[in-house]
């Protein structure tokens, strides 16, 4: 079973995404990431995104698509996917599902809940580490990452009229995307504290992977 994970900045999907994935051994699919795995490759696909960027162009929804796949034929068979951050627009969310149903796969997506207001303050008082990109909340209390030791900073577009351009562009083209999923929409709230989210979301999503 594969997961569409879905949240807006600073609900902290990311860490979950990462605890759930861990629970029930699925392969995270992450858009950036996969993209910095391909810029290191020599392959057809990873020329074709290379020069992509290189141009300065985004990389197509049809392009994105073809690093799904080539993501998915890389997987031990049966292995599920947790897909972070994609689909992003509703067009996106139409290729993604007509992926997975050529490939026969079976999926859940999965919301993160919390208000604007929450994402809000938890974005103009995170701090994220220079090193392993880890991010921390407003209450963590140390200058120095946990894992690491690097230095925690504030990035530069973590301020308010940034953060409401970013949360602005989720209302406008990803909530249309997630309403697509509404039929089998799992719904997880956010607002609560790292560990009583991810309990939360064990026990939702557990029933899906006994």
């Amino acid at each position: 079973m594969d997961l569409i994970f879905f949240g807006m900045q600073g609900s902290g999907k990311g860490t979950l995404g990462k605890a759930i994935a861990e629970r029930f051994d699925l392969e995270i699919f992450e858009t950036g990431g996969e993209l910095r795995k391909l810029s290191k490759e020599d392959s057809d696909l990873a020329r074709k995104v290379k020069s992509i960027i290189e141009s300065g162009n985004l990389v197509p929804n049809e392009v994105v698509m073809e690093i799904v796949e080539n993501f998915m034929a890389k997987l031990k068979p049966g292995q599920a996917i947790l897909f972070d951050g994609i689909p992003r627009k509703v067009e996106q969310a139409e290729s993604l599902n007509a992926l997975l149903a050529k490939h026969d796969r079976s999926y859940r997506a999965v919301i993160l809940e919390i208000e604007k207001s929450t994402a809000l303050k938890r974005l103009t008082t995170r701090r994220i580490c220079q090193n392993d990109k880890s991010v921390y909340p407003s209450d963590y209390k140390n200058d120095t990452c946990e894992k690491c030791g690097g230095e925690l900073v504030t990035r530069a577009d973590d301020n308010p009229e940034a953060i409401e351009t970013r949360l602005n562009l989720f209302f406008e083209e990803t909530v249309p995307a997630i309403n697509l999923y509404q039929d089998q929409l799992i719904k997880i709230n956010g607002e609560a504290g790292i560990e009583e989210v991810r309990e939360e979301a064990i026990k939702l999503l557990t029933p899906l992977f006994n």
